[in-house]
């Protein structure tokens, strides 16, 4: 069973160290980002013929103009932005659909002392397998993972951590990520803000297999 959440700590780390040398890791098995066509489908009988048919639901499908870019600046920021969505968007889905497991697993414990020796040790085995994967990531994918996580999970990075870690390593790493021009803290509302809107847009087509 893999527990992925701390890589959120991780990026932390990845992002203090940028320069540092990664060791040559096996990729992790990444979720696909690509969402299903179909929803589902359900049989009917067509009252006229007596005919049984079936009904394919499709998954809500958006489409959007197409780009305009005022510059090439902004066009060159664009797909920067792609491609760093591109990069990190696997992760944090995965992080998304492991959290729940690693709530139910925690549920099999009995006393708050053998979870948290769980977590140390489980944060210790992460950090050796997974660092140098993240350390790969670049200073904005470090951004862009905590705003993906933030809307896969529809929880904030702090809030996670805190759940999992306590108040005192929350605010620790949240104290260490505004070195660096991060908040665990950040939310995510592509209804009010422009840039949350341009990465919603890019999600969603990335994930309907449009970009």
């Amino acid at each position: 069973m893999k527990h992925l959440l701390l890589i959120l700590t991780i990026a932390m780390f990845s992002l203090a160290h940028p320069s540092a040398s990664a060791q040559i890791v096996e990729e992790m098995e990444l979720p696909s980002t690509l969402q299903k066509t179909f929803a589902g489908y359900y049989h009917f009988v067509e009252p006229a013929t007596g005919d049984t048919l079936m009904m394919l639901v499709f998954n809500t499908i958006t489409v959007y103009p197409q780009e305009r870019f005022r510059n090439k600046q902004e066009e060159e920021f664009y797909w920067k932005t792609v491609r760093d969505i591109k990069r990190t968007l696997p992760y944090a889905k995965l992080i998304s659909t492991t959290l729940l497991e690693t709530y139910e697993y925690l549920g099999t414990y009995k006393t708050q002392k053998e979870k948290q020796a769980y977590l140390e040790q489980f944060e210790k085995q992460i950090f050796n397998e997974y660092k140098p994967v993240m350390k790969k990531m670049t200073k904005n994918q470090g951004k862009m993972l905590i705003k993906l996580i933030n809307r896969e999970t529809n929880q904030n990075s702090y809030s996670i951590v805190k759940a999992f870690l306590g108040t005192f390593k929350a605010g620790f790493w949240q104290t260490f990520g505004r070195f660096f021009g991060v908040s665990l803290k950040q939310g995510y509302h592509p209804s009010s803000n422009r840039d949350d809107a341009m990465i919603e847009r890019i999600c969603t087509r990335i994930e309907q297999g449009t970009l």
